[in-house]
């Protein structure tokens, strides 16, 4: 049973958000405020973590980042506060998805599900490359453990970016459009949300290159989409 932590501080919300979970066959989990969200986050390791921002104790972007330092569990930030700015903290906290105040049940259920199918390594997927590791330059990708290492160290990854890496390697050399990655990673529904891929591409060269500023691994074709470079003149350049 897929495990949901819901940290809100407003308890017909939280009423309404349990009632509509259990129904659809998840075990909850609740925290009134952001502290508690935090130590039950860490004590009961949810599958998913939704996420409110303006609460006692401590807000949820400091949540989101606290729980990036030990958990790569799918975070969705759910929030009156809609300005673009706003969201973009979020995601670059490491938060999965963003959404605004108010919605309607079936709009979070089908994000709820889609963050939780991108999350899971597809049995599929695993077979594809069970004997499979992918290693450019310092950078190695094992699909068969879903682990990440550069120069021999893991890399800790968010289930978004490695599902962004993972399709990256399988197309290695090739320009991906932000569509199709949106489509594979996030899904159909999120295509033309590119901020959303910026901001996890941006998260992931400051935890893989060298020089985040001056790619040589994840690279950007302005306007069109990234790729991953496979040539080693191009990581020494």
């Amino acid at each position: 049973m897929t495990k949901i932590l819901i940290v809100e501080d407003e308890p017909n919300m939280v009423s309404g958000l349990r009632d509509n979970f259990e129904f659809e066959g998840y075990e909850v989990l609740t925290a009134a405020d952001g502290l508690a969200g935090l130590e039950t986050a860490l004590k009961q390791s949810p599958d998913l973590v939704l996420l409110d921002v303006m609460m006692p104790s401590m807000d949820g972007f400091t949540v989101c980042q606290r729980v990036r330092e030990f958990s790569a569990v799918p975070i969705i930030i759910v929030t009156a506060r809609g300005q673009d700015q706003d969201k973009m903290r979020g995601l670059d906290l490491g938060a999965d998805d963003y959404l605004t105040k108010p919605f309607s049940v079936d709009e979070l259920l089908a994000r709820v599900r889609a963050v939780v199918r991108r999350s899971q390594f597809s049995v599929n997927e695993q077979t594809q490359h069970r004997h499979n590791t992918v290693t450019i330059g310092d950078l190695a990708i094992d699909y068969t453990q879903h682990l990440v290492t550069m120069k021999g160290k893991e890399v800790p990854l968010t289930p978004i970016e490695y599902g962004i890496l993972a399709y990256l390697a399988q197309n290695a050399g090739r320009v991906v459009t932000q569509n199709l990655l949106l489509e594979h990673v996030w899904g159909a529904e999120y295509s033309g949300e590119s901020h959303m891929l910026q901001v996890n591409v941006n998260r992931m060269r400051r935890k893989l290159e060298p020089e985040p500023t001056s790619p040589c691994y994840l690279l950007t074709k302005v306007g069109v989409g990234y790729l991953l470079a496979t040539s080693p003149a191009r990581l020494t350049a």
